[in-house]
């Protein structure tokens, strides 16, 4: 049971769990530069639809924020945002806005860590996180989660989205690309986005409105050249994975194959789709 600051925590609060969060620092390292030019940017919609959800739009934590895709997204609508991550690459090309408050922390912080870096207990509206809980100590995680937020309308949102979709020629070569030559390489975590988070264990209410905590379903769209859709195959932490073995996942024939099924319209550029998975509840009066 969570309780006050002032019966405080225990001595160890796994805010960013270790051995996982560890991990993931290392894997984004290399790539850093990769992940923050070609991650897709979430679509408006996701963010109405959280925001509509709370009640008050003052203080948000995203938590895991890699280089600010979401918390850019969150500052145009709450006061204030503290996005936390553990790699330093990673925050090293965040875009800089005014109200959002960067903070590199350890794998694991202590109640007063928590509390100094994060917020005290019961100030938070809103806590996302974007693509990562599958690294995370979920019931670790979770009792931080609703320490944090404010009883009993302070909301948990956490998305992730699945693999890219262009066109039946381009997917056809993707597909046996990502199941079978990419597999050996993704952490077990992977297969949880694969799942669009809705195996994972979510101990939260439905928000207004609804009568589950999804997920929700939503779309990313952007527009892509065959060389950025290249570079944001080479972002995967499997792609870093695979070539500190000494492995080429996009070989000589494979870009072949790629150039020949992009190139198949006389298209040069492409919507490529993401689906988008969400996950929402509210904390209620769990503790």
């Amino acid at each position: 049971m969570i309780r006050n600051l002032s019966r405080a925590l225990p001595e160890l609060v796994y805010t960013e769990t270790e051995k996982p969060k560890k991990k993931m620092a290392k894997l984004f390292i290399k790539q850093a530069k990769q992940y923050a030019e070609t991650r897709p940017s979430y679509p408006p919609q996701l963010f109405q639809f959280i925001a509509s959800k709370t009640p008050l739009h003052d203080l948000v934590w995203d938590v895991g924020t890699g280089s600010g895709q979401a918390a850019q997204s969150l500052a145009g609508i709450y006061k204030n945002v503290i996005a936390t991550d553990t790699s330093p690459k990673q925050l090293e090309f965040a875009t800089k806005l005014p109200n959002i408050k960067y903070q590199l922390t350890p794998p694991t912080m202590s109640s007063s860590e928590l509390e100094q870096i994060v917020a005290a207990e019961a100030s938070l509206d809103l806590v996302t996180i974007a693509q990562a809980m599958h690294w995370f100590d979920l019931p670790k995680f979770y009792k931080e989660v609703k320490w944090v937020l404010k009883k009993p309308h302070g909301v948990f949102a956490a998305w992730c989205y699945t693999v890219p979709e262009v066109n039946n020629s381009v997917d056809s070569v993707f597909v046996p690309f990502y199941r079978i030559n990419t597999e050996p390489y993704w952490e077990p975590q992977r297969k949880l986005v694969d799942d669009k988070y809705t195996n994972i264990d979510f101990p939260f209410e439905p928000v207004d409105g609804t009568n589950n905590t999804g997920p929700f379903e939503f779309v990313i769209e952007k527009l892509m050249d065959l060389e950025s859709y290249f570079t944001y195959l080479r972002s995967w932490s499997a792609y870093q994975t695979a070539k500190d073995k000494g492995v080429e996942l996009l070989t000589d024939d494979l870009i072949d194959n790629f150039n020949r099924a992009w190139n198949e319209d006389g298209q040069g550029q492409k919507v490529v789709r993401y689906p988008v998975y969400l996950r929402i509840g509210r904390v209620g009066n769990c503790c």
